[in-house]
Protein backbone atom coordinates (compact mmCIF):
# COMPACT_ATOMS: atom_id res chain seq x y z
CA UNK A 1 0.00 0.00 0.00
CA UNK A 2 2.95 2.11 0.63
CA UNK A 3 4.32 1.29 -2.45
CA UNK A 4 1.11 2.57 -3.77
CA UNK A 5 1.09 5.81 -2.53
CA UNK A 6 4.48 6.54 -3.95
CA UNK A 7 3.21 5.51 -7.52
CA UNK A 8 0.32 7.70 -6.91
CA UNK A 9 2.25 10.98 -5.67
CA UNK A 10 5.02 10.43 -8.64
CA UNK A 11 1.88 9.84 -11.45
CA UNK A 12 0.13 12.88 -10.47
CA UNK A 13 3.20 15.35 -10.15
CA UNK A 14 4.33 13.95 -13.37
CA UNK A 15 0.79 14.71 -15.10
CA UNK A 16 0.79 18.25 -13.58
CA UNK A 17 3.45 19.10 -15.14
CA UNK A 18 1.99 18.96 -18.38
CA UNK A 19 -0.88 21.07 -17.71
CA UNK A 20 -0.59 24.75 -19.05
CA UNK A 21 -4.34 26.39 -18.71
CA UNK A 22 -6.96 26.12 -16.31
CA UNK A 23 -9.54 23.63 -17.95
CA UNK A 24 -6.78 20.70 -17.69
CA UNK A 25 -5.90 21.92 -14.00
CA UNK A 26 -9.33 21.56 -13.35
CA UNK A 27 -9.91 17.87 -15.56
CA UNK A 28 -6.55 17.18 -13.61
CA UNK A 29 -7.56 18.01 -9.62
CA UNK A 30 -10.67 15.41 -10.61
CA UNK A 31 -8.28 12.74 -12.08
CA UNK A 32 -5.85 13.42 -8.61
CA UNK A 33 -7.94 14.73 -6.12
CA UNK A 34 -11.86 13.82 -6.66
CA UNK A 35 -13.55 11.05 -4.93
CA UNK A 36 -12.87 8.82 -7.38
CA UNK A 37 -9.09 8.88 -7.34
CA UNK A 38 -6.94 6.44 -6.56
CA UNK A 39 -6.04 8.44 -3.63
CA UNK A 40 -9.12 9.12 -2.27
CA UNK A 41 -9.76 4.81 -2.67
CA UNK A 42 -6.68 4.87 -0.62
CA UNK A 43 -8.32 6.63 2.25
CA UNK A 44 -11.59 4.70 1.53
CA UNK A 45 -9.77 1.04 2.39
CA UNK A 46 -8.40 2.33 5.36
CA UNK A 47 -10.83 0.35 7.16
CA UNK A 48 -9.82 -2.55 5.93
CA UNK A 49 -6.84 -2.99 6.92
CA UNK A 50 -5.19 -4.12 10.45
CA UNK A 51 -4.18 -1.86 13.13
CA UNK A 52 -0.52 -2.01 12.72
CA UNK A 53 -0.67 -1.36 8.83
CA UNK A 54 -3.48 1.77 8.93
CA UNK A 55 -1.30 4.27 11.03
CA UNK A 56 1.49 3.98 8.72
CA UNK A 57 -0.52 3.94 5.95
CA UNK A 58 -2.66 7.06 6.50
CA UNK A 59 0.14 9.53 7.67
CA UNK A 60 1.36 8.38 4.21
CA UNK A 61 -2.06 9.19 2.23
CA UNK A 62 -2.36 12.50 3.88
CA UNK A 63 1.55 13.18 3.23
CA UNK A 64 0.48 12.75 -0.22
CA UNK A 65 -2.53 14.64 -0.68
CA UNK A 66 -0.90 17.84 1.46
CA UNK A 67 2.23 17.21 -1.06
CA UNK A 68 -0.56 17.17 -4.27
CA UNK A 69 -2.39 19.94 -3.11
CA UNK A 70 0.73 22.26 -2.86
CA UNK A 71 1.77 21.05 -5.89
CA UNK A 72 -1.88 22.13 -7.57
CA UNK A 73 -1.96 25.18 -5.95
CA UNK A 74 2.03 26.62 -7.46
CA UNK A 75 0.98 25.57 -10.78
CA UNK A 76 -2.57 27.74 -10.34
CA UNK A 77 -0.39 30.65 -10.05
CA UNK A 78 2.12 29.56 -12.73
CA UNK A 79 -0.47 29.25 -15.32
CA UNK A 80 -2.13 32.45 -14.13
CA UNK A 81 0.99 34.43 -14.51
CA UNK A 82 1.56 32.84 -17.84
CA UNK A 83 -1.86 33.95 -19.29
CA UNK A 84 -0.99 37.07 -18.00
CA UNK A 85 1.99 37.36 -19.53
CA UNK A 86 0.88 36.37 -23.05
CA UNK A 87 -2.03 38.88 -22.73
CA UNK A 88 0.16 41.70 -22.12
CA UNK A 89 2.26 40.55 -25.07
CA UNK A 90 -0.81 39.68 -27.47
CA UNK A 91 -3.23 42.35 -27.09
CA UNK A 92 -2.57 46.07 -27.73
CA UNK A 93 -3.75 48.33 -24.91
CA UNK A 94 -4.23 52.49 -26.33
CA UNK A 95 -3.05 54.44 -23.43
CA UNK A 96 -4.15 57.31 -25.03
CA UNK A 97 -7.91 56.89 -25.11
CA UNK A 98 -9.77 59.31 -22.86
CA UNK A 99 -10.82 57.21 -19.26
CA UNK A 100 -14.42 56.90 -18.87
CA UNK A 101 -17.00 59.71 -17.37
CA UNK A 102 -18.23 59.12 -13.40
CA UNK A 103 -21.78 59.68 -13.77
CA UNK A 104 -23.08 61.82 -11.53
CA UNK A 105 -26.02 61.78 -9.30
CA UNK A 106 -29.20 63.60 -9.73
CA UNK A 107 -32.10 64.72 -7.37
CA UNK A 108 -35.33 62.52 -7.69
CA UNK A 109 -37.87 64.00 -9.91
CA UNK A 110 -40.30 64.15 -6.66
CA UNK A 111 -37.42 66.31 -4.39
CA UNK A 112 -36.99 68.32 -7.68
CA UNK A 113 -40.89 69.19 -7.60
CA UNK A 114 -40.81 69.55 -3.23
CA UNK A 115 -37.92 72.32 -4.31
CA UNK A 116 -39.98 73.84 -7.25
CA UNK A 117 -43.03 74.08 -5.07
CA UNK A 118 -41.71 75.33 -2.37
CA UNK A 119 -39.47 78.07 -4.41
CA UNK A 120 -42.59 79.70 -5.64
CA UNK A 121 -44.81 79.19 -2.40
CA UNK A 122 -41.44 81.05 -0.26
CA UNK A 123 -41.76 83.93 -3.52
CA UNK A 124 -45.40 84.07 -1.90
CA UNK A 125 -44.51 84.99 1.13
CA UNK A 126 -44.94 81.17 2.90
CA UNK A 127 -42.11 80.09 5.22
CA UNK A 128 -40.88 76.39 5.34
CA UNK A 129 -41.67 74.92 7.82
CA UNK A 130 -40.27 70.87 9.09
CA UNK A 131 -42.36 68.93 10.56
CA UNK A 132 -42.68 65.29 11.99
CA UNK A 133 -43.05 61.62 10.21
CA UNK A 134 -44.31 59.79 13.27
CA UNK A 135 -47.41 61.65 15.03
CA UNK A 136 -49.87 60.66 17.31
CA UNK A 137 -53.54 60.08 16.99
CA UNK A 138 -54.17 63.59 18.89
CA UNK A 139 -52.41 65.46 16.42
CA UNK A 140 -52.89 63.82 13.34
CA UNK A 141 -56.69 63.29 13.91
CA UNK A 142 -58.59 64.78 17.07
CA UNK A 143 -56.95 68.35 17.00
CA UNK A 144 -57.94 68.67 13.19
CA UNK A 145 -61.86 67.33 14.00
CA UNK A 146 -61.04 63.97 13.79
CA UNK A 147 -62.95 62.64 16.73
CA UNK A 148 -62.39 58.71 17.38
CA UNK A 149 -64.64 56.38 15.08
CA UNK A 150 -65.81 59.85 13.28
CA UNK A 151 -66.93 58.07 9.55
CA UNK A 152 -64.26 60.84 7.85
CA UNK A 153 -61.10 58.59 9.31
CA UNK A 154 -62.10 56.16 6.22
CA UNK A 155 -61.33 58.51 3.88
CA UNK A 156 -57.56 57.88 5.18
CA UNK A 157 -56.73 54.19 5.44
CA UNK A 158 -54.02 54.66 8.29
CA UNK A 159 -50.72 52.86 9.16
CA UNK A 160 -50.65 52.88 13.13
CA UNK A 161 -47.29 51.82 14.97
CA UNK A 162 -49.02 50.44 18.51
CA UNK A 163 -52.66 50.71 18.12
CA UNK A 164 -53.05 48.97 20.97
CA UNK A 165 -50.74 50.46 23.58
CA UNK A 166 -51.76 53.88 23.84
CA UNK A 167 -55.23 53.37 24.16
CA UNK A 168 -57.07 56.55 22.43
CA UNK A 169 -54.02 58.16 21.44
CA UNK A 170 -52.02 55.64 19.49
CA UNK A 171 -48.63 56.25 17.70
CA UNK A 172 -48.99 56.29 13.62
CA UNK A 173 -47.34 57.52 10.71
CA UNK A 174 -48.99 60.76 9.49
CA UNK A 175 -51.65 60.53 6.66
CA UNK A 176 -51.15 63.79 5.47
CA UNK A 177 -48.92 67.10 6.69
CA UNK A 178 -52.06 68.52 8.02
CA UNK A 179 -50.88 67.65 11.58
CA UNK A 180 -48.00 70.43 10.85
CA UNK A 181 -50.70 73.10 11.05
CA UNK A 182 -51.22 72.36 14.88
CA UNK A 183 -47.89 71.99 15.63
CA UNK A 184 -46.62 75.83 14.08
CA UNK A 185 -50.12 77.03 15.52
CA UNK A 186 -49.12 75.97 18.94
CA UNK A 187 -45.34 76.93 18.75
CA UNK A 188 -46.38 80.24 17.36
CA UNK A 189 -49.18 80.95 20.02
CA UNK A 190 -46.94 79.81 22.87
CA UNK A 191 -44.56 82.88 21.96
CA UNK A 192 -47.42 85.35 22.98
CA UNK A 193 -50.51 83.59 23.98
CA UNK A 194 -52.69 86.73 23.98
CA UNK A 195 -51.64 87.93 20.92
CA UNK A 196 -50.12 85.66 19.10
CA UNK A 197 -48.55 86.77 15.80
CA UNK A 198 -50.05 85.41 11.81
CA UNK A 199 -48.48 82.73 10.38
CA UNK A 200 -47.59 82.06 6.73
CA UNK A 201 -45.90 78.49 6.66
CA UNK A 202 -45.69 75.82 3.79
CA UNK A 203 -45.07 72.23 5.38
CA UNK A 204 -43.29 69.00 3.01
CA UNK A 205 -42.97 65.88 3.93
CA UNK A 206 -44.01 62.44 2.93
CA UNK A 207 -47.43 60.44 4.12
CA UNK A 208 -48.53 57.07 4.55
CA UNK A 209 -51.42 55.44 4.07
CA UNK A 210 -52.57 52.07 3.29
CA UNK A 211 -54.52 51.97 -0.14
CA UNK A 212 -54.37 50.21 -3.18
CA UNK A 213 -51.45 50.51 -5.45
CA UNK A 214 -53.14 52.02 -8.93
CA UNK A 215 -52.32 54.63 -11.39
CA UNK A 216 -53.22 57.29 -9.50
CA UNK A 217 -52.47 56.26 -5.66
CA UNK A 218 -49.45 54.78 -3.54
CA UNK A 219 -49.22 53.90 -0.59
CA UNK A 220 -46.59 56.83 0.05
CA UNK A 221 -46.45 60.20 -1.09
CA UNK A 222 -44.72 63.64 -0.52
CA UNK A 223 -47.56 66.64 0.34
CA UNK A 224 -46.94 69.97 0.47
CA UNK A 225 -49.34 71.40 3.15
CA UNK A 226 -49.77 75.39 3.54
CA UNK A 227 -51.62 77.47 6.25
CA UNK A 228 -51.87 81.53 6.62
CA UNK A 229 -53.70 82.34 9.84
CA UNK A 230 -54.25 85.83 10.87
CA UNK A 231 -57.11 88.61 10.88
CA UNK A 232 -59.49 89.61 8.28
CA UNK A 233 -58.22 86.64 6.40
CA UNK A 234 -61.14 85.47 3.80
CA UNK A 235 -62.00 82.61 1.10
CA UNK A 236 -61.00 85.29 -1.69
CA UNK A 237 -57.79 85.43 -0.29
CA UNK A 238 -57.33 81.45 -0.50
CA UNK A 239 -58.68 81.56 -4.41
CA UNK A 240 -56.51 84.05 -5.20
CA UNK A 241 -53.11 82.76 -4.02
CA UNK A 242 -53.82 78.85 -5.35
CA UNK A 243 -54.69 80.55 -8.57
CA UNK A 244 -51.41 82.77 -8.58
CA UNK A 245 -49.70 79.44 -8.10
CA UNK A 246 -51.14 77.40 -10.11
CA UNK A 247 -50.24 80.16 -13.06
CA UNK A 248 -46.36 80.31 -11.90
CA UNK A 249 -46.30 76.58 -11.79
CA UNK A 250 -48.19 75.40 -14.84
CA UNK A 251 -48.16 78.89 -16.89
CA UNK A 252 -50.03 81.78 -17.08
CA UNK A 253 -52.60 80.38 -19.72
CA UNK A 254 -53.62 77.71 -16.90
CA UNK A 255 -57.35 76.43 -16.60
CA UNK A 256 -58.29 75.74 -13.03
CA UNK A 257 -61.44 75.79 -10.77
CA UNK A 258 -62.97 75.14 -8.25
CA UNK A 259 -65.11 72.78 -6.71
CA UNK A 260 -67.27 72.09 -3.21
CA UNK A 261 -65.69 69.23 -1.21
CA UNK A 262 -65.40 68.39 2.50
CA UNK A 263 -62.23 68.21 4.95
CA UNK A 264 -63.05 68.18 8.86
CA UNK A 265 -60.58 70.76 9.08
CA UNK A 266 -61.55 73.36 6.81
CA UNK A 267 -64.92 75.08 6.20
CA UNK A 268 -65.94 75.69 3.87
CA UNK A 269 -64.06 73.16 2.05
CA UNK A 270 -62.91 72.93 -1.70
CA UNK A 271 -60.62 71.12 -4.25
CA UNK A 272 -58.92 72.61 -7.22
CA UNK A 273 -58.59 71.07 -10.57
CA UNK A 274 -56.27 71.68 -13.03
CA UNK A 275 -57.09 70.75 -16.72
CA UNK A 276 -55.44 67.41 -17.55
CA UNK A 277 -52.82 68.14 -19.66
CA UNK A 278 -51.81 64.31 -20.32
CA UNK A 279 -55.27 63.87 -22.54
CA UNK A 280 -55.50 68.03 -22.90
CA UNK A 281 -59.07 67.98 -21.05
CA UNK A 282 -60.16 65.45 -23.66
CA UNK A 283 -60.54 62.44 -20.84
CA UNK A 284 -58.29 59.80 -20.03
CA UNK A 285 -57.40 57.01 -17.28
CA UNK A 286 -54.95 59.29 -14.91
CA UNK A 287 -58.22 62.10 -14.86
CA UNK A 288 -60.88 59.63 -14.92
CA UNK A 289 -61.97 60.58 -18.36
CA UNK A 290 -63.38 63.45 -16.70
CA UNK A 291 -60.34 66.03 -18.16
CA UNK A 292 -59.63 67.85 -14.64
CA UNK A 293 -56.94 66.80 -12.78
CA UNK A 294 -57.14 67.38 -9.05
CA UNK A 295 -53.98 68.95 -7.37
CA UNK A 296 -55.24 70.29 -4.30
CA UNK A 297 -57.28 69.97 -1.52
CA UNK A 298 -58.32 73.69 0.25
CA UNK A 299 -60.65 75.79 2.88
CA UNK A 300 -60.92 77.88 5.25
CA UNK A 301 -59.29 76.72 8.80
CA UNK A 302 -62.21 75.46 11.55
CA UNK A 303 -62.80 77.10 13.83
CA UNK A 304 -62.03 74.34 16.12
CA UNK A 305 -58.94 73.81 14.30
CA UNK A 306 -57.89 76.87 15.39
CA UNK A 307 -58.91 76.66 18.66
CA UNK A 308 -57.13 73.87 18.93
CA UNK A 309 -53.58 75.37 17.60
CA UNK A 310 -53.83 78.03 20.32
CA UNK A 311 -55.91 81.13 17.82
CA UNK A 312 -59.16 82.50 19.10
CA UNK A 313 -61.43 81.81 16.02
CA UNK A 314 -63.70 84.68 17.20
CA UNK A 315 -60.46 87.01 16.08
CA UNK A 316 -58.41 85.22 13.25
CA UNK A 317 -59.13 83.53 10.70
CA UNK A 318 -57.08 81.17 8.61
CA UNK A 319 -57.20 79.34 5.23
CA UNK A 320 -55.20 75.94 4.52
CA UNK A 321 -54.19 73.74 1.45
CA UNK A 322 -52.24 70.65 0.91
CA UNK A 323 -51.22 69.53 -2.68
CA UNK A 324 -49.08 66.25 -4.08
CA UNK A 325 -45.98 67.28 -6.30
CA UNK A 326 -46.14 63.70 -7.54
CA UNK A 327 -49.65 64.66 -8.85
CA UNK A 328 -48.32 68.29 -10.85
CA UNK A 329 -45.37 65.98 -12.12
CA UNK A 330 -47.76 64.06 -13.52
CA UNK A 331 -49.25 67.07 -14.86
CA UNK A 332 -46.38 68.39 -16.44
CA UNK A 333 -44.56 65.50 -17.83
CA UNK A 334 -47.95 64.10 -19.09
CA UNK A 335 -46.49 60.83 -16.64
CA UNK A 336 -50.08 58.41 -16.54
CA UNK A 337 -48.82 56.37 -13.87
CA UNK A 338 -47.11 57.35 -10.55
CA UNK A 339 -45.87 54.33 -9.71
CA UNK A 340 -43.06 55.26 -11.74
CA UNK A 341 -42.02 57.60 -8.91
CA UNK A 342 -41.07 54.76 -6.48
CA UNK A 343 -40.18 51.70 -8.83
CA UNK A 344 -36.22 53.09 -9.58
CA UNK A 345 -36.08 52.38 -12.65
CA UNK A 346 -32.70 54.07 -13.90
CA UNK A 347 -34.65 54.80 -17.56
CA UNK A 348 -37.58 56.92 -16.16
CA UNK A 349 -35.23 58.58 -13.15
CA UNK A 350 -32.63 59.77 -15.59
CA UNK A 351 -34.93 61.97 -17.91
CA UNK A 352 -35.39 64.83 -15.05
Amino acid sequence: MLDRLKDIEKTGLAALESVKDPAALDIWRVAHLGRSSPLMQVFSGLGQLSKEERPAVGQAANRVKVALEAALAERTEAVKAAAMAKSLEEEELDVTLPGRGVRLGRLHPSTQQLRRVQDILSDMGFQVYTSREVETDEINFQALNFPPHHPAREMQDTLYIDAGERGDNPILLRTQTSPGQIRAMREYSQKNPENPPPIRIAVPGMCFRSEQITARSEVQFNQVEGLAVGEHITFADLKGTLSDFARRMFGQNVRTRFRASYFPFTEPSAEMDVECFVCGGTGCPVCKQSGWLEILGCGMVHPLVLENGGYDPRRYTGYAFGMGPERQLMLRYKIDDIRYFWGNDMRFLEQF
